[in-house]
């Protein structure tokens, strides 16, 4: 499978993978704003520069460089100058708008985009189940172990990231990238359940589960574990609904 796909730098990859649409600075520009709103870009992190960035994203330099200032617009990017200058990430909280959307969707939508969400994320372990080497299942290993559950901030970041990495694993470029929309548009949303304690353990230990089914070379395992620990999430995220409603 093509380096750019494997599982150690699946995450990046997609990330400033080039863009199929054309070289359009919003697309750089949503392309960069999802990665930090998902945690895949962190707070004080320094981005490529922008010849390094329009090399990633097959643009022309000045695409990157308005995307820039989109970003620094949005307050999500600030560019600092001098040695040690360069564009830094700056984002913040996103609490109140994710609450907001939860309002706005209905529940028939949540859940429609629960079902598609789904139907990617079960796919991907399923072939990841027949794919995988050992070396691909110790870096998932790791990746588990590296996230904290006693935080939020932590778990999110580590349950995307696990995602992007099964994904990976499938050996399509074309479900990665489908991944990574879907992150940005739904898993906001859908892994709400994160704040609480219990649903950040039962998040790790699901995705041990998963693990083990890859390691198995048992597809449909891999597949029912996905679906089932996206379900919890779903059922969970129905009852947030419900409860910020009752809240007006």
């Amino acid at each position: 499978m093509p380096q750019s796909i494997r599982s150690t730098t699946a995450a990046r990859a997609a990330v400033f993978a080039p863009l199929a649409g054309g070289g359009r600075a919003e697309l750089v520009a949503q392309r960069l704003t999802d990665a930090i709103e998902l945690g895949l870009l962190t707070h004080g992190e320094r981005l490529p520069s922008e010849t390094e960035m329009a090399r990633q994203f097959g643009v022309a330099t000045v695409t990157t460089r308005e995307a820039l200032e989109t970003l620094r617009e949005r307050g999500l990017v600030e560019t600092r100058r001098g040695r040690d200058g360069g564009s830094f990430v700056t984002a913040a909280s996103r609490t109140e708008s994710i609450d907001r959307r939860v309002r706005a969707l209905s529940r028939v939508e949540l859940r429609d985009m629960g079902v598609y969400y789904s139907a990617i994320a079960a796919m991907a372990a399923e072939l990841a189940a027949d794919r995988a080497t050992d070396d691909d299942l110790e870096h998932l290993h790791d990746t588990i172990e590296a996230v904290d559950a006693t935080s939020e901030t932590s778990t999110r970041r580590g349950e995307g990231t696990f995602r992007l990495e099964i994904a990976a694993l499938s050996q399509s470029a074309r479900l990665v990238r489908e991944e990574l929309r879907l992150q940005a548009e739904f898993a906001p949303l859908l892994w709400l359940c994160l704040r609480d304690q219990a649903h950040r353990e039962r998040s790790l230990a699901a995705h041990l589960e998963v693990v083990a089914a890859i390691a198995a070379n048992d597809g449909p395992a891999a597949r029912r574990a996905t679906v089932g620990h996206i379900a919890e999430a779903i059922e969970w995220l129905l009852d947030a609904k419900a409860d910020l409603e009752g809240q007006g």
